[in-house]
């Protein structure tokens, strides 16, 4: 718990990068100690931001009601500005090196070869002024998935890059990592039976 609320602070913290003012939700499980929870909304609080017990799945609508009001309360009172990083005029490489220092804590910034070679394309067809949407592990602030918590004195590693030309974005593809959920050899399907009855068996 300890080692784990750093990561928890540093999203706070970029919250407040962005002008705006968190609340947390403690999503509450039924071996939770009270000890714990007081942990976690101590170490918010020093924060200045409140950390809110959410019981949803064992009251309903009634175990959210304290978050709901906080929530309704702060997007009134808590004075949220709401400011960008960057401009989308900004350099690729500026923006990409923004999101990885400031959002993950990052030293550095490396491209690879073909990134490179593709950063020539994106600004040859001037694709260069639009926003950048990251692609990197959910399990780690940095592109290496091991590192948890809140790691330190790390490089981030364009490995390439995807265009969204529609909707109008870049996407940085960090390190190693899994594009889609992996699919099993066997689908669920082929052991599914419907009879004559429309009966369907095997979904589970």
């Amino acid at each position: 718990m300890k080692n784990g609320i750093e990561n928890l602070k540093k999203h706070i913290e970029n919250a407040f990068k962005f002008g705006l003012k968190p609340i947390v939700a403690i999503n509450h499980f039924a071996t939770d100690s009270e000890e714990e929870i007081d942990f976690v909304k101590s170490e918010c609080e020093k924060l200045g931001v409140k950390a809110i017990l959410a019981e949803e799945f064992a009251k309903g609508g009634e175990g959210m009601t304290e978050l709901a009001k906080e929530v309704v309360y702060c997007a009134d009172f808590c004075g949220n500005d709401f400011k960008p990083l960057y401009k989308v005029d900004d350099s690729v490489e500026y923006k990409i090196e923004t999101i990885a220092k400031e959002i993950y804590g990052a030293e550095s910034v490396v491209f690879s070869q073909k990134a490179k070679n593709q950063l020539k394309t994106i600004y040859d067809l001037g694709f260069d002024k639009v926003p950048i949407c990251m692609a990197k592990t959910q399990k780690s602030l940095s592109d290496d998935e091991t590192k948890i918590g809140r790691p330190s004195n790390f490089k981030i590693t364009v490995r390439e890059f995807e265009f969204a030309a529609g909707a109008g974005f870049i996407i940085p593809i960090l390190g190693d990592m899994m594009r889609m959920p992996g699919l099993p050899n066997i689908p669920a399907a082929e052991g599914m039976v419907i009879d004559k009855d429309g009966k369907i068996s095997g979904l589970s």
